[in-house]
């Protein structure tokens, strides 16, 4: 779909976490076609590498390298980036990890590694960006949540937590913030064909439920995500805030 169908992010700095991931990269292209500045947050070289590829020839691509776990070290590399680049604009809080076994086979460690990099990674990025959003009177900040807070997952406890919490900033953050013209949205996305599926140790069966559940009989694309994302970076979703919008194909209804 058409950048401008949305509204322009022309001019726009973009902090994006996880940007170079299966649901990330579509809506890094789209934004860099608008005329966007998206800095990619991402470690994974491989992904990193294919996102450079796809974004060869746009301006307005920066890649930062940063250990999402390494809560000092990331604020420390924002703050850099952010006086190089003039400030964040908009906010995606999108890099997740996904560890899957029974419950009682996580340890704390586990626990709060996962709360780390799923949720106090994204206030961090928040913490950087808020001083410039606040001086420029407006702002968008993204949470990407996920469709198992509507139905709790087994063995996915630490991730359902870490999604949840998403979903409180967002609401706490969309009060908080409103005056200053920010407004925070949550997007939970329903199951896509990604990497994150093979957790799942029989797929013909989860692919099959997942039909049996959604509303819509195909599966989720990238492009879904980004036309959500770049709606709700964009002017056009400026009296929308504290939302959490399901983008699932009629999975859970509310």
């Amino acid at each position: 779909m058409a950048a401008d169908h949305f509204g322009s992010l022309a001019g726009r700095t973009i902090l994006y976490t996880g940007a170079a991931g299966g649901l990330g990269l579509e809506t890094t292209l789209e934004m860099l076609r608008s005329g966007a500045r998206v800095v990619a947050v991402d470690n994974n070289p491989a992904k990193v590498a294919a996102l450079k590829d796809a974004a060869a020839g746009m301006p307005g691509l920066t890649v930062a390298m940063l250990d999402l776990s390494d809560l000092s070290g990331l604020k420390a590399g924002l703050e850099a980036v952010s006086a190089e680049v003039g400030g964040f604009d908009v906010v995606i809080n999108n890099a997740v990890i996904y560890p899957s076994k029974a419950f009682e086979d996580y340890s704390i460690e586990e626990m709060q590694m996962v709360q780390r990099i799923n949720v106090d990674a994204g206030i961090v990025c928040v913490q950087v960006a808020l001083p410039h959003m606040k001086a420029a009177g407006r702002g968008r900040i993204i949470n990407i949540s996920s469709v198992t807070i509507s139905g709790g997952w087994a063995d996915l406890t630490p991730y359902v937590q870490s999604k949840m919490a998403l979903v409180g900033l967002t609401r706490s953050w969309a009060r908080e913030f409103g005056r200053h013209g920010i407004t925070v949205n949550a997007v939970a996305p329903g199951a896509f064909p990604t990497d994150a599926e093979k957790i799942h140790p029989d797929l013909p069966a989860y692919e099959k439920r997942i039909y049996e559940a959604q509303a819509l009989q195909r599966r989720g694309a990238p492009a879904d995500i980004a036309n959500i994302l770049m709606f709700l970076a964009s002017d056009a979703a400026s009296f929308i805030t504290g939302q959490t919008i399901h983008v699932d194909g009629g999975w859970y209804m509310h």
